[in-house]
């Protein structure tokens, strides 16, 4: 069976499944979205769909086995359902690691094509939308007075800027001010903690010990009062501590009002005026958590001013800000779930876990 047919096969199993007893039952789409309270046929989205765009969100997490590719099965599936179904005409990214790779394709997209009825992520998410690389979009060194500040800005999310920070003295330790002078734009392609690691690894070559501290910590003597399995552990942590630190390294997360209307600007673009914009991640319809916000917890775009913010959820902030209907899950969400919600969406089945907002909703 070629790829084609098996997944004809696989949209024919859907369709079969959505004609049974709704596991998802419930009388309104919306029951957990308010407050739009009326039936999916009174939202005034094209239907039926003539132009998709499907954006399958690749990511790589060395923690997982799961396949960077996982997203692009799910997208196959729907592409075959907005073909059979609606004869759309089906638009489906390619190669998209980071969001600097999703501006570049989709430029081309808007001018070459007519806007889209749907626009439907798939993706890791959250709260705040959908997730990928965390990569750098700008930094600068500036040197003034014998103080060294390098700045990164990078984002993972459109309109979360993680913003890490290294100022030292340059007067300091010479070959490490060199380093930095020097080779300072190779630290953008590595992860934020790999950064410490590497600097502190630098730090720890070419700065002297200082031998009265390490004597005071972890001389045989002071050694011997303790375990002997903690011994390896407790030089380590002599060789970090004994030395003058040659940097200060800080990381934090903000708002970039910029980076999200340019994100939200882009997707007016893509979408047509009564178009729906889909997010399927986990999260982008839950209810945002009530609760104060540090700089590096989640939540911080749907609990900012954004677009006369706060909003109840992402699509709240998403719909609000592009004109546009926008929906996504409520909860929790496999690749399966988000094939699922679609298709049910699209056939105006009820669903609980499915939140759909207006741009007149907050």
């Amino acid at each position: 069976m070629n790829l084609i047919t098996h997944i004809r096969f696989l949209v024919s199993l859907l369709l079969l499944w959505i004609g049974t007893a709704d596991v998802y039952g419930h009388e309104s789409h919306l029951s957990s979205c308010q407050p739009f309270h009326g039936s999916l046929n009174n939202l005034h989205f094209r239907n039926p769909p003539r132009r998709v765009l499907l954006a399958p969100l690749l990511s790589r997490d060395p923690h997982t086995t799961e396949s960077p590719r996982w997203s692009e099965q799910p997208a196959h599936i729907l592409k075959a359902f907005y073909r059979d179904r609606y004869h759309a005409d089906v638009t489906v990214l390619r190669d998209v690691w980071n969001w600097n790779d999703f501006y570049q394709e989709v430029e081309q997209i808007m001018r070459q094509s007519p806007p889209f009825d749907r626009i439907i992520f798939i993706s890791h998410g959250g709260f705040d939308g959908p997730v990928l690389k965390n990569v750098v979009f700008w930094q600068n060194l500036e040197i003034i007075g014998g103080k060294g500040k390098l700045l990164q800005y990078s984002e993972a999310q459109p309109g979360l800027k993680n913003v890490l920070s290294v100022t030292y003295d340059t007067e300091n330790n010479p070959v490490f001010s060199d380093y930095m002078a020097t080779r300072w734009p190779e630290l953008a392609t590595m992860k934020r903690g790999d950064v410490l690691r590497y600097l502190k690894g630098l730090e720890k070559q070419i700065q002297p010990l200082d031998r009265a501290c390490y004597d005071r910590y972890c001389s045989p003597d002071r050694l011997a009062t303790s375990p002997e399995n903690l011994h390896e552990a407790r030089r380590e942590i002599c060789q970090t501590i004994c030395r003058k630190p040659l940097f200060d390294l800080k990381n934090s997360a903000e708002i970039s009002p910029e980076r999200f209307f340019h994100f939200t600007k882009t997707l007016s673009s893509l979408a047509a005026a009564d178009g729906m914009i889909f997010f399927g991640a986990c999260n982008p319809g839950s209810a945002a958590p009530e609760k104060m916000q540090e700089k590096d917890e989640t939540e911080l775009l749907i609990n900012s001013t954004l677009a006369g913010g706060p909003h109840k959820s992402y699509v709240h902030l998403v719909s609000k800000a592009t004109g546009r209907i926008a929906a996504g899950p409520i909860g929790e969400s496999s690749a399966e779930d988000i094939v699922n919600r679609v298709i049910m969406l699209e056939t105006r089945r009820p669903q609980r876990n499915l939140c759909i907002a207006t741009p007149g909703a907050q």
